[in-house]
């Protein structure tokens, strides 16, 4: 449970809110899949489906990651990377 607990502070969510997020980019991550599986069978669709929203993906992430409080906090010298 601490470690459910420390990871939702590090993160500045509630777990409702996280649990939205994960399953939110869950989903987008299993429809660019299924784009891909379709664009490997028939590669004249969703030629750049896949690839955009990984992009998208990302920059939401690197955005969450920039505004969480304890991400951004410093770290103790030798402590491993995040």
């Amino acid at each position: 449970m601490q470690r459910l607990t420390a990871h939702l502070e590090e993160v500045g969510e509630t777990y409702t809110e996280h649990f939205a997020c994960a399953a939110g980019f869950a989903g987008a991550l299993f429809a660019a899949a299924m784009a891909c599986a379709v664009h490997a069978v028939l590669p004249f669709l969703f030629v750049h489906t896949a690839s955009s929203r990984v992009r998208r993906l990302q920059e939401r992430m690197r955005t969450r990651s920039e505004n969480a409080p304890a991400l951004n906090a410093p770290r103790p010298a030798g402590s491993p990377s995040r």
